[in-house]
């Protein structure tokens, strides 16, 4: 913010302040006034001299997520930007804001509910891949109680949360978390107005995480190109660009913010897979990348996931998605969002190969229609030739074609001028024009 300098249109006339130390000193301790704003605002300020008059420059630094909102005397004078203006944050904004703000301690939270409302298959299936994975862990002599304890899934015989969200029934799911749901969506086009269908498979999941995980994942490879590859000996049906993915669905039930109205989605079109995360990131996108920074919305779930190596233990995962979704396709995906939601695109080169085959499809047809239209055409023309007097069922024979075949390029042939009837159906014979 500058004091002290006038804009009238694209021209700027510096005015200078009077009085530059009072406006410094009461513009500062009005930032730091509990009574008007709910938190203290840090500024740098700087004063500049020309000539005679004298300008204030005060630097305000973005804050961080744990600090917002930040308002004026009421919650209701909470601002967002948006574009190139300030608009007021609208109360789900503002409770965006607060969730942010207790980043990583939703899922720790503990419930009133106890071992005995979690859904016991699935907590014996993690297990199970669990053993798989670990075969010689410790944990593995675990009683159920103690093993959950020790994912943080219970707390003194509590569950927790992220307990609820990854081993939960779907009733309890519904209790607990009332606009729960993950959806799946494969659409046949680029759009919903481009596909002939809204979509041709759809998964709409509100049972718990480790059953959706999975669900969700047996579709994926499906939709994208698997080259055939031998690693060691063996096919390798593991690519990066695979684990790219994989590492983007697991990102997003790491990263949700499942109190958000909206919810996380996934739609796979033809020309690229997106993932919706509602839930802003901790940081900038570039900054994560460059830190190879890692702080998961929900600490507890990412614990259960890295527990069976299904998630990064070092790390944001996001290299693993670039890195290996360019190793493929030579395209990077796209992270973009805004405070409440972050989104990652995966390109794929699908829809151009599908236009590719549809035109050398179309033209192969197109010259396969038109020869056999010509031969056709010549073999009728000759056969008239030959003999003026020639009858249907004989051209019938000659072309191969059916009565109606016959019929019908003989009308056309008339229409064209090509040829004409002299005489009666019977007796009558065809001219060459």
């Amino acid at each position: 913010m500058v004091f002290g300098v006038n804009k009238t249109g694209k021209s700027y006339k510096i005015t200078g302040v009077s009085n530059p130390e009072k406006i410094e000193q009461d513009f500062t301790t009005a930032l730091r006034n509990d009574t008007k704003f709910n938190k203290k605002i840090i500024v740098k300020s700087k004063k500049y001299n020309f000539n005679d008059k004298k300008v204030l420059a005060f630097y305000i630094s973005p804050q961080s997520s744990k600090d917002k909102p930040i308002y004026f005397n009421s919650l209701k004078n909470t601002f967002i930007r948006t574009a190139s203006g300030d608009q007021r944050a609208t109360q789900e904004e503002i409770d965006s804001f607060y969730r942010n703000s207790s980043y990583g301690e939703k899922d720790k939270e503990v419930s009133k509910y106890n071992l005995e409302d979690l859904d016991n298959i699935s907590i014996e299936k993690y297990r199970n891949y669990f053993l798989g994975v670990n075969p010689g862990h410790r944990y593995n002599e675990l009683t159920n109680s103690e093993f959950l304890h020790k994912l943080g899934v219970l707390v003194n015989n509590k569950v927790t949360f992220g307990g609820i969200l990854v081993f939960g029934t779907e009733d309890l799911l519904m209790e607990a978390i009332t606009n729960y749901r993950i959806e799946y969506l494969e659409i046949p086009g680029i759009s919903y107005n481009d596909a002939p269908t809204r979509y041709s498979f759809r998964i709409s999941s509100e049972q718990n995480l480790w059953t959706t995980f999975f669900d969700i994942y047996e579709r994926i490879p499906r939709k994208i190109e698997i080259p055939f590859k031998m690693v060691s000996g063996f096919r390798d049906d593991n690519p990066e660009h695979l684990q790219a993915l994989r590492e983007a669905l697991v990102n997003l039930i790491i990263h949700t913010d499942y109190f958000s109205r909206a919810n996380p989605r996934i739609r796979v079109f033809t020309n690229r897979i997106e993932f919706f995360n509602p839930g802003s990131l901790p940081k900038k996108i570039e900054n994560i990348i460059e830190e190879d920074f890692s702080l998961p919305r929900n600490p507890i779930i990412a614990k259960i996931f890295r527990f069976v190596r299904l998630a990064e233990n070092i790390g944001s995962g996001f290299h693993k998605m670039i890195y290996g979704w360019k190793q493929h396709y030579k395209m990077e995906p796209e992270i973009n969002g805004d405070f409440d939601y972050y989104k990652i695109t995966f390109p794929t080169t699908q829809k151009t190969v599908e236009k590719t085959v549809e035109k050398t499809v179309e033209k192969t047809v197109e010259k396969t229609v038109e020869k056999t239209v010509e031969k056709t055409v010549e073999k009728i023309l000759v056969a008239i030739k030959s003999n003026p007097k020639i009858t249907q069922n004989e051209l019938k024979e000659i072309t191969g074609l059916t009565r109606r075949g016959v019929e019908w390029n003989l009308k056309k042939l008339k229409e064209s001028g090509v040829i004409e009837r002299i005489g009666p159906a019977k007796g009558g014979y065809w001219k060459i024009k």
